[in-house]
């Protein structure tokens, strides 16, 4: 018996149809970051001995199925416990009017995120690119990733990540803030810890 042409059509629609959900199913698979779990923090040293950590209260951020990796910090949200040393850094160091944002940018092996969404832990050297101040550099860090229940991802730094602003145009800036605050020195290495929770977006 042969099929008529209209049967022929239905039967590769089905197939076809199928992986069309399943390509759409992999593009879906992500994570999302949750702001309120996650936190981004640097110690800035001054007089050469005075160490304080500060923050930034505003992040965003996701992982694709494919492993891309997109964080984005809102250099406005700068967090330091005095409001005059906040106002400072956004208008003096960070420039956030021209410069609002860091971004840093990565890819993760989907083997990797297998392993964690499955329970495990793994810990990687990551090679990731930060945009900050209009310059861009690549940094290669160690980061651990941790499964966690309910499809969360726990993706945090184990050390601290020695960030060089002369890197990224901001000793000036710091130059100025140490002079309006009459300080002796800023140090202008500055160590930042990344403590990142991701939810499932399926």
């Amino acid at each position: 018996m042969v099929k008529s042409p209209q049967c022929k059509s239905k039967a590769w629609r089905l197939p076809l149809a199928l992986a069309a959900m399943l390509v759409a199913g992999s593009s879906w698979a992500q994570w999302t970051l949750d702001e309120a779990d996650s936190g981004v923090n640097f110690v800035s040293i001054k007089n050469a001995s005075v160490a304080e950590t500060h923050s930034f209260g505003s992040l965003q951020g996701s992982i694709s199925a494919s492993g891309a990796i997109e964080l984005s910090i809102d250099l406005g949200s700068v967090e330091t416990g005095i409001e005059i040393r906040d106002q400072r850094m956004r208008e003096v160091l960070f420039e956030v009017v021209k410069f609002p944002t860091a971004t840093v940018t990565a890819s993760v092996s989907p083997d990797i995120l297998d392993a964690v969404t499955a329970g495990g832990a793994v810990t990687t050297e990551l090679p990731v690119k930060l945009a900050l101040h209009g310059m861009e550099k690549s940094l290669l860090i160690t980061v651990r990733a941790v499964g966690q229940a309910g499809g969360k991802l726990h993706v945090f730094t184990p050390q601290p990540v020695l960030v060089n602003a002369s890197d990224f145009n901001l000793a000036a800036g710091i130059v100025a803030l140490q002079e309006i605050a009459g300080l002796s020195s800023i140090s202008t290495a500055v160590p930042v810890t990344v403590n990142l929770v991701f939810d499932s977006a399926r």
